[in-house]
């Protein structure tokens, strides 16, 4: 492979500059249900993309901070591939008095660092080493950062999905597994509103004539339950209940939030169909309303071509990667419905939304080599 010997020496030589800018992106507080901050993080990634010489566009969101669009210089009709990540963090302004940011030794510590700020300035460097090197990805680069994707992508998803339409990849800067693995799979994500009516009634004096909907909210939850197939991949969490009027009404209405996972796309049709089509309990009422917002990231053979791809680039410097299977959800559950998809690409640490949450800084520098290798892969 030519020239990849050249990129890990080449980005060990950047590690005070990665550090450098990871820590400034930290600094600027970005959660995602305050829009205003995310200016701070789109500055500084505007600044870097600015000196790659790439074309950078900002959509304003109308509930969120936007996103920002990088293209690559000169792209010549090449196909694209896509580096996706996000600067919105689930820590509230303020954090930083109780979570400093801190440096020691080979590792950063502060909120946002691991999930995923470290991912943003690992791509950035990738491109940065191809270009002073001399080096032109045979598929132009697309990096998009959006400012929604702890809050459901609720802004960016459409333009992500015509991207990833339109890239021959897409490289998911999200961070690594516990060990360090590269995502193969991810679960879908389900998310339903079931409301039992009952019949209001007096509860000392007429309690018969009433039919209790926390009662038949009860029997429904077994119900649900039994929907579980750990081995399988397919969950299912009642995990949140509320009903009722007060202590001498027999409740006429129950409420329940439902979250539903499932690691394929016919097991996740099959679940939804199975708590859309609920049974009310007698005397009742029941009604239905949500579904999959986000299909599972599948081992599908696209997908997993990419990943021994990443691997082969991987041992070709001296690491050894592995793969893993997670529960939570991502950007690239969105991407992957429409292009090869490969995960967890970015930085290696521990704590994503905890108060523990860092990143090893030399794991940074060898994730961003390899990302720059497999940029360079067709």
């Amino acid at each position: 492979m030519p020239h990849i010997d050249s990129l890990l020496p080449h980005l060990t030589r950047h590690r005070d500059a990665m550090v450098a800018l990871l820590s400034a992106l930290v600094v600027a507080e970005s959660p995602s249900d305050v829009p205003a901050t995310q200016a701070g993080p789109q500055a500084i990634l505007r600044q870097q993309f600015a000196q790659l010489g790439y074309d950078v566009t900002h959509t304003p969101g109308r509930r969120t901070g936007g996103t920002l669009m990088a293209r690559a210089p000169n792209p010549d009709g090449r196909p694209t591939q896509l580096l996706l990540g996000h600067c919105d963090t689930v820590w509230p302004v303020g954090t930083l008095a109780e979570m400093p940011l801190v440096v020691d030794g080979d590792v950063l510590r502060g909120p946002g660092s691991y999930d995923m700020k470290a991912g943003l300035v690992q791509g950035l460097f990738a491109l940065r080493a191809l270009q002073e090197l001399g080096l032109t990805p045979p598929l132009a680069p697309v990096f998009l950062v959006n400012s929604d994707e702890e809050i459901g992508s609720i802004e960016s998803r459409p333009m992500i999905e015509q991207l990833a339409g339109e890239a021959a990849r897409a490289l998911i800067l999200e961070p690594a597994g516990p060990g360090g693995q590269l995502k193969t799979q991810r679960k879908g994500l389900g998310e339903f509103e079931i409301v039992v009516h009952g019949r209001a009634a007096h509860a000392g004096n007429e309690p018969e004539k009433g039919v209790s909907a926390i009662l038949g909210m009860m029997q429904v939850i077994q119900t649900l339950h039994a929907l579980n197939d750990y081995p399988r991949g397919l969950t299912v969490n009642v995990g949140v209940i509320s009903g009722g009027l007060r202590g001498n009404v027999v409740p006429p209405e129950c409420r329940a939030t439902v979250d539903a996972r499932a690691t394929t796309m016919a097991d996740a049709a099959r679940l939804e169909a199975a708590i859309r089509n609920l049974s009310a309990p007698p005397g009742t009422t029941l009604t239905v309303t949500g579904g999959f917002e986000r299909g599972p990231l599948e081992r599908t053979p696209r997908n997993v071509a990419l990943w021994e791809t990443a691997r082969e680039v991987g041992a070709a410097m001296g690491l050894a990667l592995e793969e893993t299977a997670v529960g939570g959800g991502s950007d690239g559950n969105l991407t992957s419905a429409y292009t090869a998809t490969l995960d967890g690409l970015g930085p290696v640490g521990d704590g994503a939304h905890a108060r523990h949450e860092h990143v090893v800084i030399s794991g940074m520098i060898e994730r961003a080599a390899l990302l720059a290798g497999l940029l360079l892969r067709e």
